[in-house]
This record gives C-alpha cells, sequence and structure tokens, in this order.
C-alpha cells in the first residue's frame, strides 16, 4: 500500500506484493504436450529453480498500476514543455481509431489482397509527407528519429558509392541533437563540426572550408535547436551540392513548418520526420515512435524495402529494389503510429497544418516576451518553435538552471530541456507547443519569475527542490553509474 511520508518510496513493486498460491485468473490446464527440455534447451540455458513471478490478485494488479499511472508525469495532467521534444497534446479520436481491431488484429504475414485497407493507409501517409515535406518518396520503416538519421545517411552513403565516390566525411553544426554525430559514426563516416554564430546560424564561412570532395553530407536542423529558422538555407544547399555532396535536414522540429515551408522547396535532398512529435501520437516514455525518411528522386532507389506501391486499385508490398539498403525494421514499421498520424493528417488538412504551425510560432513568441524581462542573456529571436533561455546572469547565490528546473517540479510544471543546446550556457530550451492557453503560459513565466527571486531571498529552497514530489531530489550521477535494474527479495 502507498505510504504518506512523501521522502519515502509511495508504491510497494508488484513483486513485494505477492503472496505464494494467490492469482487473478483461473487458466485452464495446458493441452500442448510436454516436451523434454533437456531435449530441446542446453542445460547451461535452463534455470536452476523457476522464474519468481509476483502472485497477486487481480485487484492488487489494478489498484498497483492504477496507483502508478497517478504518479506519472505526462502532457495529459500537466504543461510538459520539453524543449526540441514536441510534448503536445493529440486527439484521443486517433488513439481509439488505432485501437480498431481490423488494424490491431491484422497479422503482418497477412497476405496483400486481404491487407488492402491497411496498405492504402500507409500508402497515403507517405502520399501525405511527400506533400507536406516537398519530397517525392517516402519510407515508413523507421521507428524513431535516430533510426530515421541512420537510414538517411544509410540511404545517402549508397548513393555516392553507386556513382563510384569515397566520401566518408558528414558536415554538423555544433548546435545540432546528439543523435546526428552518434547516427554519423553509427553508419561508418566521420562526423565533422561546423561552427554557429552567436545567433545559432551556420558559421557559412567555416562551412565553405569544410566541403571538400570527401563530404558526403551536410546535416542540418530546420528550425535550428535555438528555435531559429536559418534565413540563408537555400545559399547553403546551394553551396553543398556545388560540392557534391548531399542536403540533410534533421526534421525532430518539424512542428514549426507544416503548412508554411515545404523543406524540399529548401533544397532539402534527404529528411527524417519525428511522425510520433508532430503527427499524433504522444512522445516520450520510451515509445513507440517512427521516423519516416523522405528523399529527392534521386535517391528514392535506395529507401529500405518492402515499399507499398499501387497499382491499378490494388496495393502491394513490393521487394525488388536491387539498390536498396535492405531493411531497418521489420515489416511495415510501427504501424500503430503511422495509423495514428494518418487520422491526425485526415483531420487537419493542409490549411489546419498551417494553423498549427501559426499558433505553435504564436506561443513560443509570446512566451519569449514574457521571459524576456527575466533572463537578460536570452538569445535574440525572434523564434520559431521553441524559446531558448541561459540562465548566466538570471540566477543569484549559485543557483543553476537544474536546481530551477527542478524548483518548477514544485510549482506544477514538467522541467524544459536544460543545459542544451551546449553553446548556450546555462541554458534552458522550453517549447510549449500550439495547444497550450494563455492562462498556461502566463502561469508558467510566473512560475520561473518567483524561482528566480526565490534565488535571490531563500536559495537553500531552490538548491533543495523538489520538495512536493513522491520522490525528492536523486544523486543522478550515482543513478547513471549504478542503476538497480533487477528486484533483488530482502529474504
Amino acid at each position: 500500500m502507498p505510504v504518506t511520508d512523501m521522502d519515502k518510496i509511495v508504491e510497494k513493486l508488484i513483486f513485494e506484493e505477492s503472496a505464494p498460491g494467490r492469482q487473478g485468473i483461473p487458466l485452464p490446464a495446458c493441452d500442448v504436450p510436454r516436451t523434454d527440455p533437456d531435449a530441446v534447451i542446453p542445460a547451461n540455458m535452463r534455470r536452476k529453480k523457476p522464474a519468481a513471478w509476483p502472485e497477486v490478485s487481480e485487484p492488487q494488479v489494478v489498484r498497483h498500476f492504477t496507483r502508478l499511472s497517478r504518479l506519472n508525469y505526462c502532457i495529459d495532467t500537466n504543461f510538459y514543455p520539453l524543449g526540441s521534444c514536441t510534448m503536445k497534446h493529440n486527439p484521443k479520436v486517433n488513439e481509439r481509431i488505432a485501437m480498431l481491431p481490423d488494424f490491431s488484429a491484422l497479422h503482418p504475414l497477412r497476405p496483400h489482397e486481404l491487407s488492402q485497407g491497411i496498405l492504402e493507409v500507409l500508402y497515403e501517409v507517405e502520399r501525405w509527407l511527400c506533400v507536406l515535406c516537398g519530397m517525392d518518396a517516402f519510407t515508413l520503416q523507421p521507428s524513431a528519429g535516430a533510426q530515421g538519421e541512420l537510414t538517411g545517411i544509410l540511404v545517402s552513403r549508397a548513393y555516392h558509392e553507386s556513382r563510384g565516390e569515397k566520401r566518408l566525411k558528414v558536415l554538423i553544426p555544433d548546435s545540432a541533437h546528439g543523435t546526428n554525430p552518434a547516427s554519423v559514426a553509427v553508419a561508418g563516416l566521420e562526423p565533422v563540426v561546423v561552427k554557429s554564430l552567436a545567433d545559432g546560424r551556420v558559421d557559412v564561412e567555416d562551412l565553405k572550408s569544410k566541403l571538400g570532395p570527401d563530404v558526403a553530407l551536410f546535416m542540418m536542423t530546420i528550425p535550428s535547436t535555438l528555435g531559429v529558422f536559418e534565413p540563408g538555407v537555400r545559399e547553403i544547399a546551394k553551396l553543398v551540392h556545388d560540392a557534391g555532396a548531399l542536403m540533410y535536414m534533421d526534421g525532430a522540429n518539424l512542428n514549426a513548418l507544416v503548412g508554411l515551408i515545404r523543406p524540399g522547396d529548401l533544397g532539402v535532398d534527404v529528411l527524417h520526420v519525428n511522425l510520433h512529435k508532430t503527427f499524433s501520437t504522444p512522445h516520450g516514455g520510451g515509445g513507440p515512435g517512427a521516423g519516416p525518411v523522405g528523399v529527392k528522386k534521386i535517391l528514392e532507389p535506395f529507401l529500405p524495402v518492402p515499399r507499398v506501391v499501387k497499382s491499378g486499385h490494388v496495393y502491394r508490398r513490393k521487394l525488388d529494389y536491387p539498390l536498396s539498403i535492405g531493411k531497418v525494421h521489420g515489416f511495415q514499421g510501427n504501424v500503430g503510429v503511422l495509423i495514428r498520424a494518418y487520422c491526425y493528417m485526415r483531420l487537419q488538412g493542409v490549411e489546419g497544418f498551417r494553423e498549427m504551425s501559426e499558433n505553435a510560432i504564436l506561443a513560443a513568441n509570446y512566451l519569449r516576451a514574457k521571459l524576456a524581462p527575466l533572463f537578460p542573456k536570452m538569445p535574440k529571436g525572434p523564434f520559431m518553435h521553441e524559446v531558448v533561455v541561459s540562465g548566466e546572469g538570471a540566477f543569484a547565490n549559485g543557483v543553476r538552471t537544474l536546481d530551477v528546473a527542478k524548483r518548477l517540479l514544485d510549482h506544477g510544471f514538467y522541467a524544459p530541456t536544460i543545459y542544451f543546446p551546449t553553446i548556450v550556457p546555462e541554458a534552458m530550451m522550453i517549447e510549449p507547443t500550439e495547444n497550450e492557453t494563455k492562462e498556461t503560459l502566463d502561469a508558467f513565466a510566473a512560475a520561473l519569475a518567483a524561482i528566480i527571486e526565490e534565488c535571490r531571498a531563500a536559495p537553500e529552497k531552490v538548491k533543495a527542490a523538489p520538495v512536493t514530489t513522491p520522490v525528492r531530489r536523486l544523486d543522478e550521477v550515482k543513478a547513471a553509474r549504478e542503476p538497480i535494474l533487477r528486484y533483488r527479495p530482502s529474504s
């Protein structure tokens, strides 16, 4: 049962609720003939004693997980301004549609003749993305943004290799998401940093000095991680293309562009879209996600297989692409996420997406105006989808951005992204999205103002935060270095 002392863990593990012989449902006798485990499982892989599964009643299970769910901080309970991750409300009807048995009970190996409905949905999601992003083709296979990055890089590498070119360097701005250089390294290429200017734009002179015949890609996040649109993006794309390289767009921040600008019209050759952020799947909590990759015509032959194609009125999976990089995900990707995205697309339409982006930009710049008096070293705006502030000069008495982020939890707000982008000292990145009301943004700004005043009057309170959450401030270094990943019974 929960305890009332907020300094203690408020919920036992389900294993600790267990009692021998207790069960929640009577199971029928197994009608599968017993197999001698010695004949099928090597001795060194067999358990020495049975697995210690929890033995609990149904009410125990329901109450345990209901109580845990009430401890979760999520977009359905409070403002969740996690910068660059677009934690926004999404229509619940899309969840209901994705759970319809005709979708959720489909087997992925069902022949295409009996899968026309879902294949049409997948085909239409690709077409929608092509129209919204100005690209010629998409793959829906990647299961998140990072895997989308890796897929786009592998497609680009295969393209250069097909032309007999050995291009092993990828240029990346120093303000990029950390997954960019990681994906490049996994793809067997070399990441090279390009400097940013003080306002977050690309240092074009530094870019020019590093472009050459060994460069495969230039990866840009548009808008940048500072929430700023790159005004010289077309000129940058021309420089990249003149050097024989490809222009890659990290589409994590697409929530500020849909319906306003098509990346393909800016000179982008390949991009990934964090579908689960912008197009109706609640983000966070470990997934599932989707990171579709869009390409221009010259890169289409290298996309993963199978592809969904339309022949007359029939949809089918096609594998015959000899230049394809192969599979990056089983079957067609995280189809439940793609169904939700399709519902969202049909609901919004192009005009709805334009309004979505405009409202996201309006919310970010309204919040910027509210926060500007509090943060003297805020990067220059106007911003697009998110606001980046610097805690340098804003806090007093040794209080740091981490302390302020923890204190926000006591005010009922989830902490924004902190210490990123790394080029901004004591950074705090805040993305309000298009869903939040003026009242919510006002309350958030007021909470920050109160905390900043508290830094001067009672800094010890800020440094001790949070004090109202079920679990107080943790030793984060110890948790990262010595995680407890296994339940250890006390007996």
